[in-house]
Formats: structure tokens, C-alpha cells, sequence
């Protein structure tokens, strides 16, 4: 174990993962004298994927953990020209190819600089500034976790991805839970330099959010890097199984993506040819067919893709991580704090708040696990292309994630604790 135990009462946490999840889980801890050692198999802060964006409940989040993470958020962030995140019919409009004859389905106003998007890598690289480096060992590869009596003050929180170690080790190695399924969904991504897609499609088509619509594929198109690069997530519906057990990936080409698009509008199978020549599918895989049956044993605890990978579809993935770390923040917090002067056991304590972020995060991750698998259905029209459903859908949907109340939610986490903490200390009464 990582730590020297001493007399005093300072809880000790092991993440595992030093992605976005870890890194931010990281610094709300140490931000609160809660000693921290973060694990990583690769050789440095490393993140799999270009774009993301984070909607107000994630922004709001970051905001509770450590106000310097939503700081660097923003040092990152790109902000919209518009405050609009607009869904687009781009399989029935006519010939036009700055879009201006796409059919509308539905624009949801974001708010001043709502939803902005950033490179996952250089929003890791600002959080890996605020995470002292003799609190991370790279190059570490998990293999099993063993409970000892001496470790009492031990949480081990996994952080480890769709293809979580820790969550194997939560639920058991046979347990259909402990891995992910696919979703029959595969995406090619790419980044566009500006400059080239502005002059394919215009100011119009590249300064915002928007989703193309349409028979058997969609695309998401939003500017990261400081609106120097054009992200693109174009996807592909695939009724067949993925091929490859060992990795989540496997070579592709444009012209795939090409024939993917071949009957959508002008306008996204321009955006299409813009992609470079090779292309990787990036199978979408999910935890929506075996959702897990609960993030705790012992004093292990999953957090973020590891708990509950959800497909990308509402672009909210990253933001529940978020929501999950500042509910484990705030609970690991009242452990330390109560250490202080608890007549129970460090076990206790530390049972009684993996307990209570399981009541609190498990029905809502698993919500999104399913509307992401749904939405993604929903674009590509395999529950109908009738507009007006289509657009009530994802407006409830979308509000659902984004209004979420992270106050709200810290404060029935709180009470939450506490009232179980009452019920120990009645049954030492008796």
C-alpha cells in the first residue's frame, strides 16, 4: 500500500486511473488534506478521444470539487459564437451546401457560454498542473486488491475506464456486470483545421454545436482548440457484432465513412470529405445491457466510465464523472472530519458513505446510461423521423442531465450520511 499509517486520523485514497475522472477526483481530495496517491498504466496524464463538451451541471460541479478545475476548464473551453445547440434533418434536405436549406428539428438554448467544448488532452494537461507529482505513480498496472485490517483508513476509488480492473474486482470476475457490452454503434472522429472547414461550410456551420440527423448514421460537429480545430463524431449504425474482443478500435478508412453518409445532405458529406484518407471505428460500448447492481464493496468504489460507461450520445459522460466526484468528495470530506472525534470504527465510517454514494449516483448514472443508448437511436431515426416527437424527446431528455442541481444533490448526500451515521450510533445505545 502506498501510505505510511500513523496515529493520526488521515483517511488515505488510492485512485486508480489518471484520466479526467481520477485527475479530478484527485484534486477535490487534496484540496481537502485527504492524502491521495493516483495510479497510471500509461507513462504520463493520458486521454483516449478528441472533443468534449460539459453541460451547467457538470461546469457546476467542477465548481464544488475545486473552483481551479472549472478555471481550467475555461483556459481550454471554446465559446460558441451562439448560445444554440441545434439538431438538424440532414437526410431529407435539398442541395445546399452551407446548410442553408436544412430542415430544423429543434434548437435548445444552452445560456451565455453553455455547453462549450475542449481537447480532452489539454484539459487533462491543465488538471494534471493543480495534482502534486509525488502524489502519482505512472506506469503501475492493477492485478488485485487485497482488504487487510491494518488498512482500515484505505479507500481504493477505480477510475479505470469502460474496461475497469476495479469494477471486476467489485462485482466478480464472472459477474455479467463486470464488462461492458456494445452498442452496435461505431464512430469515426477526426479534427478539421478551422481555416479549411469555414471554407467548405461556412462561418454558419462550424462556429456552434450540431447534430446531423438522419437514416442509419449521425454526426456531431462542434470547435475545440480554441476554435482553431473542427471536432467531428460521425456514427454509423452496425446490426453485426464487434469482431474484436481484445481492443475497443480497428482500422477504417474516409471511403467507409464516405459510403456511411453517401445518401445524407450536402452539408454532411461535406463535412465527411474533409476527414482524413485513414480513419479508425471507435466501437461504442456501454454498460446499458448489464447495468452494475451497485459501485461498492468493501472499501472499493467505481467512479465515472468505470462505474457506469455510458455511449456518447448526450455528451454527457464527462460530466457525470464530474457529479460522481464531487458526491465522493463531499462524503470521503464528513469521514475525514467525523475522524476526528468518532467513537465507530474508520470501517464504519467509510461503510456508511460508500453506501450513501451509491444511493445517491446509482439510478441517475444509470438513467443516462440508458437515454444516451436511446438518443443515439433516436438520430438515426430507429424509432421514427417524425420531427416534433424527435424534438420532445431530446428536449426532456437533455434538461433531465443539464438543470441537474449539484446543491441539491450535495445537501441530500449530507443529509443522507448523517441520518445512517444516527441509526449507528443508536444501535451502540442498545
Amino acid at each position: 500500500m502506498p501510505f505510511m499509517l500513523d496515529e493520526q486520523p488521515t483517511l488515505n485514497v488510492a485512485i486508480v486511473g489518471g484520466g479526467i475522472a481520477g485527475a479530478v477526483l484527485a484534486i477535490g481530495l487534496i484540496n481537502r488534506g485527504i492524502n491521495v496517491k493516483l495510479y497510471e498504466r500509461a507513462r504520463d496524464f493520458s486521454e483516449v478521444g478528441a472533443g468534449l463538451g460539459f453541460t451547467p451541471n457538470a461546469e457546476w460541479a467542477m465548481k464544488v470539487i475545486d473552483p481551479l478545475i472549472h478555471v481550467a476548464f475555461k483556459k481550454v473551453a471554446v465559446q460558441n459564437s451562439t448560445d444554440w445547440f441545434t439538431w438538424i434533418d440532414s437526410y431529407t434536405a435539398n442541395e445546399a451546401t452551407d446548410g442553408s436549406n436544412d430542415e430544423l428539428i429543434y434548437n435548445m438554448y444552452l445560456g451565455e457560454r453553455g455547453f462549450e467544448g475542449c481537447h480532452r488532452a489539454q484539459f487533462l494537461d491543465e488538471l494534471a498542473k493543480l495534482i502534486p507529482r509525488q502524489c502519482v505513480e505512472f506506469r503501475k498496472n492493477l492485478r488485485t486488491i487485497e482488504e487487510r485490517g491494518e488498512d482500515q483508513k484505505m479507500v481504493v476509488v477505480g477510475c479505470d475506464g469502460i474496461r475497469s480492473r476495479v469494477r471486476q474486482l467489485v462485482l466478480g470476475e464472472d459477474h455479467p456486470a463486470a464488462y461492458p457490452g456494445y452498442s452496435h454503434k461505431y464512430a469515426f472522429r477526426g479534427l478539421i483545421p478551422m481555416e479549411k472547414a469555414v471554407e467548405v461550410l461556412g462561418e454558419k456551420r462550424t462556429a456552434s454545436r450540431f447534430m446531423h440527423l438522419g437514416q442509419g448514421a449521425h454526426a456531431l460537429t462542434f470547435p475545440v482548440a480554441g476554435g482553431t480545430l473542427l471536432n467531428v463524431v460521425a456514427f454509423v449504425n452496425d446490426p453485426e457484432e464487434w469482431p474484436h474482443s481484445e481492443k475497443l478500435t480497428s482500422t477504417g478508412t474516409k471511403q467507409e465513412a464516405v459510403n456511411a453518409f453517401k445518401h445524407f445532405a450536402p452539408t454532411t458529406r461535406a463535412i465527411i470529405d474533409l476527414l482524413p484518407e485513414k480513419l479508425d471505428r471507435w466501437a461504442i460500448f456501454d454498460t446499458f445491457d448489464n447495468p452494475a447492481p451497485t459501485y461498492v464493496k468493501g472499501r472499493m468504489v467505481l467512479m465515472g466510465d468505470a462505474a457506469h460507461a455510458s455511449s456518447p450520445h448526450h455528451g454527457a459522460g464527462a460530466g457525470m464523472c464530474i457529479e460522481d466526484a464531487a458526491a465522493l468528495v463531499g462524503l470521503l470530506q464528513m469521514v475525514q472530519s467525523e475522524m476526528q472525534h468518532s467513537k465507530h470504527t474508520m470501517s464504519d465510517l467509510l461503510r456508511l458513505a460508500l453506501a450513501t454514494y451509491d444511493q445517491v449516483r446509482l439510478d441517475r448514472s444509470h438513467w443516462l446510461v440508458e437515454t444516451s443508448r436511446y438518443v443515439g437511436e433516436l438520430y438515426e431515426w430507429q424509432h421514427g423521423s417524425d420531427p416534433v416527437k424527435i424534438s420532445r424527446e431530446i428536449d426532456w431528455r437533455a434538461r433531465k442531465i443539464w438543470a441537474y442541481n449539484i446543491e441539491e444533490m450535495s445537501r441530500l448526500t449530507k443529509e443522507n450520511f448523517t441520518r445512517r451515521l444516527w441509526k449507528l450510533d443508536e444501535a451502540l445505545l442498545y
